[in-house]
């Protein structure tokens, strides 16, 4: 690799989860420190970062793929210089560095604070590669937060324990760990200085966040909401995502006492079946996931459902896949996510006997997102007449036209002379299958 100049511009494509999101905003933040710009749209960029997910089939062959189309047709001089972070950059190492020579930097989902060190050895001609876990030192690291836009991820925790059989999670974050009480209040309040109306809290296992209060106090996630809580100018909180096993009394509480607590739960499933639940290694049954949902009910009566779900789990018979369907209509999910399964290297599942062909997981997929359409659809019709706050996002696509979000996690578009940040009281009209239109009762409430 020979010396080059330091770049002007920069592009950051996140894959995947919200965590995936939240890095590439500050590694983003890190290269602006530098005084590297985001490249303008449609305009190639100077760097590119690509800030991978292994959690979606052949992940590793589309960074490959990736790379390929940034360096098709162009010379080195021409060619960006190319950096991949996140799980696959974990998960591969440097085997990226020997298959993809167009690689200037290899940085693993907890190194990336050094990303601007490595980006100073790649100028001067050096191709590196850090995949090392050092527990979160990268947040001491990073810069402050800089102007944002209404809505704003918190990473508070990082890592899992639960080792399911089918995910790399464990392998690719390391293992369970939480960030400081003080540091995220910290951070809470400059994200809300810098524009924040509301936060989501981040993490692989959201609700297994624990630490010592500004009294010295033991706190979970509960205590932690409760302290952002009082926060001026924060209007809601949410967090994502959550394991049933860590879900406890005081979270539960905090849903029907904590005005800004949003009335939304995201908390995975997977399977409907208790066979299929124990060869996963989830820790929950079908029947004890619906008894923790209804004390979510009971503690907030409006509350949105969501879940995750995964068909073709090797060994998963077609009476096992219905009790998946079953579990769906017990609960009438507000939102859901489903995949297929996919074998992930290095996992005790990708070994196990039983592999489902790839059409019968295609034709059970069909059928699980049909249903899950079908509840979501329902709850949005629900939806209609009732008043709620809107927070405005972004414009839509007609002039004058406004999107964001509700209470609920819906989108929601309606006309109006708001402006992007506001919250808007905002009446539900009419419910299609993936939004609502409403209209506003009252001038926004910046």
């Amino acid at each position: 690799m020979k010396p080059t100049t330091t770049p002007k511009t920069y592009r950051v494509k996140s894959f995947g989860c919200q965590m995936n999101v939240y890095d590439g905003e500050r590694m983003a933040e890190l290269l602006a420190e530098k005084g590297i710009m985001p490249a303008p749209d449609g305009e190639d960029a100077d760097l590119v970062v690509l800030n991978t997910c292994h959690i979606r089939e052949k992940a590793a062959e589309k960074v490959y793929s990736d790379i390929g189309r940034l360096t098709k047709g162009k010379t080195q001089a021409k060619a960006p210089m190319i950096a991949v972070t996140g799980c696959v950059a974990q998960a591969e190492g440097e085997e990226i560095m020997a298959r993809a020579p167009a690689v200037s930097m290899v940085v693993g989902p907890q190194a990336y604070h050094r990303l601007p060190e490595m980006l100073d050895k790649a100028v001067a001609g050096e191709r590196s590669t850090d995949t090392d876990m050092p527990p979160i030192a990268k947040f001491d690291a990073l810069p402050a937060r800089r102007k944002i836009g209404p809505t704003a991820f918190l990473t508070v925790q990082e890592g899992c324990d639960k080792f399911c059989t089918y995910c790399v999670v464990p392998y690719t974050r390391g293992a369970e760990i939480s960030r400081p009480f003080n540091d995220l209040l910290t951070e809470a309040l400059k994200l809300v200085e810098a524009g924040a109306r509301e936060i989501t809290l981040l993490g692989q296992n959201v609700s297994a966040w624990s630490g010592e209060d500004e009294k010295g106090h033991r706190v979970g996630l509960a205590g932690l909401i409760r302290a952002l809580a009082p926060i001026d100018g924060l209007e809601r909180i949410r967090y994502t995502t959550s394991h049933p096993a860590d879900m406890d009394d005081a979270l539960i509480a905090a849903h029907g006492e904590v005005d800004k607590l949003m009335p939304y739960l995201h908390l995975p499933v997977q399977s409907g079946n208790d066979r299929v639940l124990k060869t996963m290694n989830r820790s929950h049954t079908a029947e004890s996931y619906l008894r923790l949902l209804e004390r979510f009910r009971a503690a907030r009566p409006d509350i949105a459902l969501s879940g995750d779900f995964i068909v073709g789990f090797p060994g998963e018979t077609e009476a096992e896949f219905e009790d998946t369907l079953k579990i769906v209509d017990a609960v009438g999910y507000a939102h859901a996510f489903s995949f297929k399964y996919s074998p992930r290297p290095g996992t005790p599942a990708a070994t196990m006997d039983g592999q489902v062909p790839k059409e019968i997981m295609d034709e059970r997929l069909q059928r699980l997102q049909s249903a899950l359409g079908r509840h979501q659809f329902a709850f949005n019709q629900d939806s209609v007449g009732k008043t709620c706050g809107v927070l405005v996002e972004r414009k839509g696509k007609l002039p004058g036209q406004w999107l964001g979000k509700s209470p609920w996690l819906q989108s929601v578009w309606f006309e109006s002379d708001a402006k992007i940040g506001d919250l808007v009281e905002v009446e539900l009209l009419e419910a299609g299958p993936n939004s609502l239109a409403g209209r506003p009762l009252a001038p926004a409430l910046t």
